[in-house]
């Protein structure tokens, strides 16, 4: 009756340890977030449109070599100040599909009022 009863725990730990051996392969095959790098320069986003999919995770990262910018883009709540010379990174993985505006939130002098671009969830 021992030895049965030694079998059983031993197959049922070779379950567990497959189980687990697969549900670890599954968590590495997960892509990293796609960075996506955009420069808020005087008085532009570079680049001014983003496409992204939904369900895609991504970080966005933002420099700026002139002066102290805003990224704001409402409908998706997401903002962030940009400091020169400091990259501020943004995660996002879009949940829903549509054309986005964002815009510069934080005056950077004159043609400020014309700063902004598009984010497009297909």
């Amino acid at each position: 009756m021992s030895a049965r009863i030694g079998r059983r725990a031993m197959l049922a730990g070779a379950m567990v340890g497959t189980l687990a051996a697969v549900t670890g392969v599954r968590v590495l095959a997960q892509a990293a977030p796609r960075v996506i790098p955009i420069v808020a320069r005087k008085f532009v986003f570079l680049p001014s449109e983003v496409a992204l999919k939904r369900g895609e995770a991504v970080v966005f990262e933002f420099t700026s070599p002139e002066v102290v910018m805003g990224f704001y883009a409402p409908d998706l709540n997401l903002r962030t100040l940009i400091i020169p010379g400091q990259t501020a990174r943004v995660s996002y993985t879009p949940d829903k599909a549509g054309t986005f505006p964002f815009i510069c939130d934080v005056f950077c002098g004159d043609g400020h009022e014309g700063m902004g671009g598009k984010i497009v969830v297909t």
